[in-house]
């Protein structure tokens, strides 16, 4: 499959840039973690039945997953597209279209692993992960980044120009971030609002991350066959949008 042509040379480049990213995806969620668990937390001692710091932290290694791979596959895509010119140069190789569609969101979705599992790792040395089952994120990691890497290359493939990115993270991710249950139950507000989030990615992999945290898969199958039910319902479409926007 030539998508990991696409995935191998995407890998290359980050091993040589990644450091200018660690800022964005991994130290903010840290500094989310040690500002809220220590402020609010010192005025919330449990939520849930478990200690504040402990029900906010799950929700950070998804939310650091998704901001991954938005960014990748947001601004990444867009200038590889537009200003490298680096599409082209794939596309004149025996690399087709979908080929390098499908590299772009298996890059983004992997992202999604790299920065979510980097996150889960901190925690579980502060001590902030009760069960080994957390482990089992990392492919549901993978399954949730490809729903963001599809709608962040659809939005790539959509979008005017690089500044109508801040309507796709303003409009969409920052209210998905707030409202997914991160910082505080959904159940104290609005019911309206609680199915609003419902139909966000996000709000389900806060829920299985927070589960496999405490140890409990089973309260969460739901969510899982969510995820996986969405992220082939979108499949077909950055396909599309892309090829409308690159064959004119």
């Amino acid at each position: 499959m030539k998508a990991i042509r696409v995935w191998q040379r995407h890998f290359k480049v980050y091993t040589k840039l990644y450091k200018s990213s660690i800022a964005l995806n991994f130290v903010e969620p840290i500094l989310y973690l040690l500002a809220m668990g220590f402020g609010l937390g010192a005025f919330i001692k449990e939520v849930n039945g478990m200690p504040y710091m402990k029900f906010i932290a799950p929700g950070l290694i998804a939310s650091s997953s998704m901001f991954a791979t938005a960014s990748e596959c947001t601004y990444g895509t867009y200038i590889r597209m537009t200003y490298q010119k680096t599409f082209d140069a794939i596309l004149s190789t025996p690399v087709n279209l979908n080929d390098l569609v499908a590299g772009e969101m298996l890059w983004g979705a992997t992202k999604s692993i790299f920065y979510g599992t980097a996150i889960t790792i901190v925690l579980s040395i502060f001590g902030l992960i009760d069960s080994p089952l957390i482990i089992l994120v990392v492919p549901l990691l993978f399954i949730s980044g490809l729903i963001f890497a599809e709608t962040a290359v659809i939005a790539a493939a959509i979008v005017p120009g690089i500044d109508s990115f801040s309507y796709f993270f303003t409009l969409l991710l920052t209210p998905s971030f707030l409202f997914s249950g991160i910082f505080f139950p959904l159940d104290t507000l609005p019911p309206l609002v609680t199915s609003i989030a419902f139909f966000t990615p996000l709000y389900h992999i806060v829920n299985i991350c927070r589960a496999l945290a405490a140890g409990s898969l089973g309260t969460v199958i739901w969510d899982i066959v969510w995820i996986m039910t969405v992220a082939a319902l979108l499949l077909p479409y950055p396909f599309r949008l892309m090829r409308k926007r690159i064959i004119k």
